[in-house]
């Protein structure tokens, strides 16, 4: 399996590395131990059979008959490592310790070491090789004490070594908590907001990527602001020349007697007036994408959406608006004037493809929704998910520039509010519904 997180593959690789380390140690301390302890158990076989050669020499040289054999009892019960054996040159034992063996001990050729398949024995000589003495020590018992040794290193591994890959996750954990603030920096931002990130206290390794990633995010306000400027500025020199054409238009068609000439100077003016509602679209998404989305204080949102329900009513709308706000106030932190483009672009969008004289709700809940309701046609699903970009408008809606829904959009992301759009209503066959959550 490959571990694609940096910080899971430093901590797996250190904890691999000092978990062989300690090992590799334990591995080489034991065996040097496993060497010294020989040594030691030699030195001691040694220095047994050259202290007990000459008490036992003294011993048969003092006996009336010196071919007897003698095994020398115990003081008390005791479990004894190391047993001796004293031998004639005949090879008849003469002293033995009290649990030795005489099959556990072959004859003496040479004083020095030997081995067997259970004990390691030392030799020594006396009296011209007459008397030999034999000190032996089972192999199992120099085994069992490097196995205790073994266990003594390696039982203290089994809580260290997952403390200490604990305490390298913890670490390293710690180490990368500033790559986690500048990861969910970047993530609770918006997608208007391109304001640098900070980089104070951020460590050497990481610094030149935020100052990499604020480099980034200068250029693209950059590039932005000059796309909205140019927006903003084109619809507002539009304005002026297409509302003169427009006033012309309505000249020629007054003033006019030929029904063809009126007729065309009709169609001018449709035209022109479409092309001011497209300017001042792009005047608001320029300024919904660009403007301050959020106010200093709280507002109440109530007074603002009565007054943009009252421009609709001057306007002859009246009629199929219905409007239902809470007795208490509803507060946010958006922007009078992004709330006032938000909601002016909805119930446009409403009226503009609702059913023809259907009615328009439109409603503010005490907890932030503001909700807008218009009878039609189900919209597809596959086309309710694209209504929110540029220029996009839904099978047969008719007349419209297909930005009202992507202003409302911008302002939404702006401002940290969320939108839902569903079709048909829920409860309903039929109809269209636009929800947005709008920020405390």
């Amino acid at each position: 399996m490959r571990v694609r997180s940096l910080q899971a593959r430093l901590a797996l690789m250190l904890g691999v590395g000092v978990t062989a380390l300690w090992v590799g140690s334990a591995t080489v301390t034991l065996r040097i131990l496993h060497g010294e302890l020989d040594e030691v158990f030699d030195s001691t076989l040694e220095e047994t059979a050259q202290r007990i050669l000459p008490l036992a020499v003294m011993e048969i040289m003092g006996r009336e008959e010196p071919a007897t054999s003698q095994r020398i009892a115990a003081l008390r019960a005791h479990e004894e490592f190391y047993t001796y054996l004293v031998r004639d040159a005949g090879g008849q034992v003469l002293i033995a310790s009290h649990r030795a063996e005489p099959a556990d001990f072959p004859p003496c050729a040479a004083p020095g070491f030997t081995q067997t398949a259970t004990h390691r024995l030392y030799c020594d000589l006396a009296l011209r090789g007459t008397v030999t003495i034999a000190v032996a020590e089972p192999l199992a018992h120099r085994a069992r004490i490097a196995r205790d040794l073994g266990m003594g290193l390696g039982l203290p591994l089994v809580v260290i070594i997952p403390l200490a890959l604990a305490g390298i996750v913890a670490v390293v954990r710690w180490s990368f908590r500033p790559v986690r603030v500048l990861r969910d920096a970047l993530a609770r931002r918006g997608a208007g907001d391109l304001a640098p990130v900070g980089e104070a206290g951020l460590p050497a390794e990481i610094a030149p990527v935020a100052a990499a990633v604020n480099q980034l995010l200068s250029r693209l306000r950059t590039a932005f602001e000059a796309e909205r400027a140019f927006a903003a500025h084109t619809a507002h020199e539009l304005r002026t020349p297409v509302a003169g054409a427009t006033a012309q238009a309505q000249r020629i068609r007054i003033e006019t007697s030929d029904p063809k000439a009126a007729a065309r100077a009709t169609d001018i003016e449709t035209t022109l007036k479409r092309l001011t509602r497209l300017s001042n679209k792009l005047m608001q998404l320029a300024r919904a994408e660009g403007g301050r989305a959020l106010a200093e204080q709280p507002i109440d949102l109530r007074p603002i959406l009565s007054l943009v329900a009252e421009d609709f009513a001057r306007a002859g709308a009246g009629d199929r608006l219905a409007l239902t706000l809470p007795e208490t106030p509803v507060s946010s932190r958006i922007d009078p004037d992004a709330f006032a483009i938000l909601c002016r672009n909805l119930i446009e969008n409403a009226l503009r493809h609702g059913a023809s004289g259907a009615l328009v709700e439109v409603t503010l809940t005490p907890d932030r929704r503001l909700r807008v309701r218009n009878g039609c046609t189900p919209v597809p699903p596959d086309a309710l998910a694209g209504l929110t970009r540029r220029f996009e408008r839904a099978p047969g809606a008719g007349e419209g520039s297909g930005l009202g829904l992507s202003i409302v959009r911008a302002i939404v992301e702006r401002t940290g509010a969320t939108l839902d759009l569903h079709s048909p209503i829920p409860g309903r066959a039929d109809g269209f519904e636009a929800t947005v959550r709008l920020p405390d």
